[in-house]
């Protein structure tokens, strides 16, 4: 399992574009927007009544990511968590990729 964990970390480091902070990505003014956060993009939807369209990561990437961030120090966007998740094997529930 130790493994896994380090090869799953490693994936997300190769990323070097992406090696923020949340402190750096907050003052960057993205800490509220895609592909940090999709709260933003849900509010739009609820308001134009077009909820369906809009993808949400499952609750599995947002967990993933703060156990991330607390062993790297890094803040990943959610879409690259979940591409790294996806890459070491990850499935939903319904053993699925996704929908």
């Amino acid at each position: 399992m130790k493994q896994n964990r380090q090869t799953f970390i490693d994936y997300l480091l190769d990323k070097k574009e992406l090696l923020l902070t949340k402190d750096q990505v907050e003052a960057k003014g993205l800490l509220n927007s895609p592909p940090y956060s999709y709260t933003a993009k849900i509010y739009i939807a609820l308001h134009r009544g077009s909820l369906d369209n809009i993808y949400v990561p499952h609750s599995d990437v947002y967990y993933v990511r703060a156990s991330v961030e607390k062993e790297t120090g890094f803040y990943f966007p959610l879409d690259n968590i979940e591409e790294a998740m996806k890459a070491n094997g990850w499935r939903d529930r319904r053993n699925s990729w996704r929908y």
